[in-house]
């Protein structure tokens, strides 16, 4: 895998769902950061017809730092507030691992990565007329860039 998604406290189940399709679809591992806003239990999953969570690589830690324990790579960091553009940054090298991180619906990602990362975090160019683009599409963005840039290995 070379393309990750990370999901820091998703509080939306039809976001998760909708970024794991898109997971599903290209070969993305789909990371998860507990506490989640949802269940995925067996039952859950049946009881919202996600017929593809089968097939997600898909992993979940109890923390933020669980996750960068057993993580290496490049990560960056999306958010309203980063300053460089998406398609300013280089994901083109399949040997190393790209992890694309999210944070909570309603709060972000937690202020003090900010600090220590600021020159990983992006953002999606858009006007000044809303506050976001929906996680699930800004997610869809990202990884399809970084295939892009990759030139789509894997994919038809």
């Amino acid at each position: 895998m070379a393309i990750h998604v990370v999901l820091y406290q998703p509080e939306i189940p039809a976001n998760t769902a909708n970024i794991a399709r898109t997971c599903a679809a290209t070969e993305t591992a789909l990371h998860l950061i507990r506490p989640l806003g949802f269940s995925t239990d067996e039952k859950m999953i049946k009881q919202a017809g996600l017929d593809f969570w089968q097939l997600i690589n898909i992993t979940y830690y109890d923390s933020l730092d669980d996750f960068f324990s057993k993580n290496e790579g490049e990560f960056y960091y999306i958010e309203t507030y980063g300053e460089k553009p998406h398609s300013s940054f280089d994901f083109s090298d399949v040997s190393k691992e790209h992890y694309f991180m999210f944070g909570k619906e309603t709060t972000g990602l937690p202020q003090d990565l900010m600090k220590k990362e600021k020159d990983h975090f992006l953002r999606i160019p858009m006007n000044g007329n809303i506050r976001s683009l929906n996680l699930s599409n800004t997610a869809a963005i990202l990884v399809y860039e970084a295939l892009r840039q990759q030139g789509f290995p894997n994919l038809k």
